[in-house]
């Protein structure tokens, strides 16, 4: 069941994604990292961040709302501190990359181009839980096109797009993606949310807003990778609420070639490992040789 995901050979197509993994190694006792397809790490920019105010995290029915605000260690605490660690995995690694400026998201490419145990890039110009940067680049599709132009220019590996949901026409951003050099799309992105306390009177969450995640956005999503789908030749990671293999089978004959399961590794860190199981399970049982073979089945829109 191995997929060849723009050039990055996986095992299978399920990953695991940004922001809901860690970086892969808090988990490496819980559930078996060579199982997985891929790990997408939490998101990583040039200087060391500390995140949101506190409280981060509600639950919502069907969902979570998290405003984490991309908490991390910098590019140089990743390659010093993580790095090492995943390499002893034969799983790749894609590191999640996010910044405020166009400058920022060059230099921090280009530092991570041809390191050992990088596997590839994704841009993340979606997040709706950020002050700066967020999604000022992934509202305007000449603003995407730019963050990749300059991601491109200044590395050689893999590189996918993760766009934000909550714009027009997903197909003019994915189109523009691909357009200036983006290898593949991952989407969808959390959607900006807000929880209020009744009896406060005032938000839940410490940065007021935050990005709503879970089974409840999950029909969006795979109707945004459908539109997504029919817009590129490039490859699609649909991710958005998958908690089972019928969810990721439903983004897969939708268009996408991989998937990644996010919210759900917070309530069972082996969800992408069933989800994979399952996958395999719906292909031998209804006579598929491949992934591939499902992949756009439904059609275009």
């Amino acid at each position: 069941m191995s997929v060849n995901l723009a050039g990055i050979m996986m095992r299978n197509p399920v990953m695991v994604a940004s922001g809901t993994f860690g970086y892969g190694v808090e988990y490496a006792g819980l559930v078996d990292i060579e199982q997985l397809g891929a790990i997408v790490v939490k998101g990583i920019r040039l200087e060391p961040c500390s995140g949101n105010p506190q409280p981060r995290i509600v639950e919502v029915r069907s969902g979570l709302i998290n405003s984490i605000g991309l908490q991390g260690p910098g590019v140089e605490g990743f390659i010093a501190d993580y790095l090492p660690l995943l390499r002893r995995w034969n799983t790749p690694v894609i590191v999640n990359v996010w910044g405020t400026t166009l400058r920022e998201y060059a230099e921090v490419c280009g530092r991570l181009d041809g390191m050992p145990g990088v596997s590839g890039i994704e841009l993340n110009v979606s997040c709706p839980n950020v002050k700066q940067g967020g999604l000022a680049f992934g509202s305007n599709p000449r603003m995407t096109a730019r963050v990749v132009a300059v991601a491109r220019r200044k590395t050689r590996l893999p590189l996918f797009c993760k766009l934000a949901p909550n714009v027009p026409d997903i197909r003019v951003f994915a189109r523009a993606a691909e357009e200036s050099g983006a290898d593949g799309i991952s989407l969808v992105n959390s959607f900006p949310a807000m929880k209020i306390d009744v009896e406060k009177r005032a938000p839940v969450l410490g940065n007021v807003t935050g990005g709503l995640t879970g089974p409840a956005i999950h029909p969006i999503a795979v109707k945004l990778v459908r539109d997504a789908a029919s817009a590129v030749s490039i490859p699609v990671v649909g991710m958005g609420g998958i908690t089972d293999a019928d969810d990721a089978l439903e983004f897969l004959i939708a268009g996408a070639s991989a998937v990644a399961v996010g919210t759900a590794n917070f309530a069972d860190p082996r969800t992408a490992i069933r989800v994979a199981a399952g996958i395999r399970s719906y292909l031998k049982r209804h006579g598929f040789g491949s992934v591939r073979e499902i992949v756009g089945m439904l059609g275009t829109p």
